[in-house]
């Protein structure tokens, strides 16, 4: 099967002998937001791949770099020369395309913090960090949790300097169990079963300790 086949093609090191350089955890990591879910009799018409950017509009190009860089974590990147003003950012997989709007003062102010508006979602290791460092920067925020099947995932909503809702969360706890086929495994069981092959293959290597 395609899913099967899908966690065979994971880096996974098992030892008969002692290897030269130990095992390395980094080959193990996994884009856990974007992945690829093939379901029987399912198509992909437009063969796309990936995610590649998300198109931003800003008063300021300057104000939205510093937010995205400082507090999100994205990095400057080349761009190309259009005849338009606007800053291009990278990371996480992703990039972001920030545009200065033609007309500022007409763009609308956004104050309430509504986590049913658009927003981009990212997940993170500590929700408590991030909790603390927003409040360190002064940015406000709203937090959310939502109850499902005995799982708890915790989400914080914020705005960026133009009023565009960012969302932090811990969703990789959340399984995704599609509504039609097959059963799939999820972002945070393909985890667990890396982790597990992890602690059999430390197993193994401590023979060679």
């Amino acid at each position: 099967m395609w899913r099967d086949e899908l966690l065979d093609s994971f880096p996974i090191y098992t030892f008969k002998s002692p290897p030269s350089i130990p095992p390395n955890p980094s080959c193990f990591q996994i884009n856990i937001h974007i992945f690829l879910i093939s379901v029987e009799g399912m198509e992909n018409p437009l063969r796309l791949k990936s995610l590649n950017h998300i198109s931003i509009v800003c008063r300021s190009v300057e104000k939205s770099i510093d937010f995205y860089q400082n507090v999100l974590g994205f990095f400057p990147i080349r761009r190309p020369s259009f005849d338009f003003e606007g800053a291009w950012l990278f990371n996480y997989g992703i990039g972001i395309h920030l545009l200065k709007s033609d007309d500022p003062n007409q763009m609308p102010s956004i104050n309430r913090i509504n986590p049913k508006d658009n927003h981009i979602s990212f997940q993170c290791e500590s929700m408590e960090i991030v909790e603390r460092k927003l409040k360190e920067m002064k940015i406000q925020y709203m937090k959310a949790r939502v109850d499902e099947g005995g799982i708890s995932v915790d989400q914080l909503f914020f705005h960026d300097p133009d009023g565009s809702m960012i969302e932090i969360c811990n969703c990789d706890v959340l399984p995704v169990v599609p509504l039609a086929g097959e059963a799939i495994r999820s972002c945070s069981t393909l985890k667990c079963v890396l982790q597990q092959q992890q602690a059999v293959n430390r197993q193994d290597f401590s023979h060679y300790a």
